[in-house]
């Protein structure tokens, strides 16, 4: 049995892979963290009863604290507290489900202390994928990807060596906006830009796959967990989100991950990894879905996806300040502060002003992020 740990707990990957524990006797849940969502936690900790639980707002942690009173469990709280929870001794495998730059610290807890990691925070590579991956390096960790996208490659590159390797093909849904001009944009709201056509996911991934922002930052989390350059990695738009992704090899053949659009699928393989486990999920029903589909992307409607590109290609902080300027963005559109295609303008600005650091420690990431935040909150707010 695996003792699992997760960040994330009462987010859309979390709630998914407690669905994938509950209906499996192969694991053990030792702990579950959230950003606010208290009631949400304690529901989980009275079913699961892990060891620690967490959650990042403070005052929120003590009501929490008093709601288990007597049930035996370590109540933490902040980002001290995510990282103590990172760290648990007997965890096996952590899954980052946290949505934002806040995964990082406790992910790079994780690593020092040898657990594996399931990732699903992609900002965590976006930002500082070269420290990470040779963190992982260095303390023989296993990164085993939670995305869609991402596992679909890591499952199709053991069809051959890392030397026979031509290209990566990303696939895109291309979002609730495929196939829309720039002039229908102007006034959609943020309730069309959840609407997404095949996921269910949380509003702020949600938003970036409308953007498609979603697809820059998993070129640049794939550069980094699969060590290959960005002129190898393809974008594709595939409507029907039925090919996850693909990589090509050199002596011509594709080898393609295919399945239902449920999350549920790749988190139990990343937790079962290297093993194949049972499930009663629906299966792929190819007469049903007809036909599979294929078009390029449109970057002169969506220029999210080619600031993601432009920012991993010049390196250094550029991509942590991309990423903190596009949380910051999304949040303001998800508020009604600006339209949708303020977005990437924000986000450009923001980028052109930058002082880049071409060879950064944490810290300079870290103080990039905040950086661009308070940029953008002198201008906004």
């Amino acid at each position: 049995m695996k003792n699992i740990s997760i960040l994330g707990s009462t987010g859309s990957i979390g709630t998914q892979a407690l669905d994938v524990i509950r209906n499996s006797n192969e694991y053990n849940v030792v702990g579950i963290s959230a950003n606010r969502n208290v009631d949400l936690l304690e529901k989980q900790a009275l079913e699961f009863k892990p060891k620690i639980v967490c959650l990042a707002d403070k005052e929120k942690a003590k009501i929490l604290k008093e709601r288990l009173n007597n049930k035996n469990i370590n109540v933490l709280a902040g980002m001290e507290g995510m990282i103590e929870l990172a760290k648990e001794e007997t965890t096996d495998i952590l899954l980052t489900s946290v949505v934002g730059m806040i995964g990082l610290r406790p992910t790079l807890a994780a690593i020092k202390s040898k657990k594996t990691i399931a990732l699903a925070n992609k900002e965590t590579l976006v930002t500082a994928g070269s420290i990470v991956m040779q963190r992982a390096k260095e303390n023989d960790v296993d990164i085993i990807p939670v995305d869609s996208e991402h596992s679909a490659i890591f499952q199709s590159l053991r069809s051959g060596r890392p030397n026979e390797v031509k290209k990566l093909i990303l696939t895109a849904s291309g979002g609730p906006f495929l196939n829309k001009e720039k002039k229908h944009l102007k006034t959609v709201t943020p309730k069309d830009a959840l609407k997404h056509p095949n996921w269910d996911m949380g509003s702020k991934i949600s938003i970036d796959s409308a953007t498609l922002m979603n697809k820059g930052l998993e070129v640049i989390e794939a550069k980094w967990l699969f060590d290959m350059s960005i002129d190898k990695i393809d974008v594709v738009v595939h409507p029907q989100s039925i090919i996850h992704s693909m990589v090509e090899f050199i002596d011509g053949n594709i080898i393609a991950q295919l399945g239902n659009s449920d999350m549920r699928i790749p988190i139990q393989y990343a937790l079962t990894h290297p093993k194949r486990l049972k499930n009663n999920l629906k299966s792929l029903d190819l007469l049903e879905i007809g036909k599979l589909t294929f078009k390029s992307p449109d970057y002169n409607t969506f220029p999210c996806l080619n600031l993601a590109l432009n920012s991993i290609k010049e390196g250094g902080t550029m991509p942590a300040v991309l990423n903190a300027a596009n949380e910051l963005a999304v949040e303001y559109f998800l508020n009604h502060k600006i339209n949708f295609m303020d977005i990437p303008i924000l986000i450009e600005k923001v980028l052109n002003i930058h002082k880049n650091i071409n060879k950064p420690t944490i810290d300079d990431i870290i103080e990039s992020d905040k950086w661009a935040r308070s940029i953008i909150k002198s201008k906004l707010v």
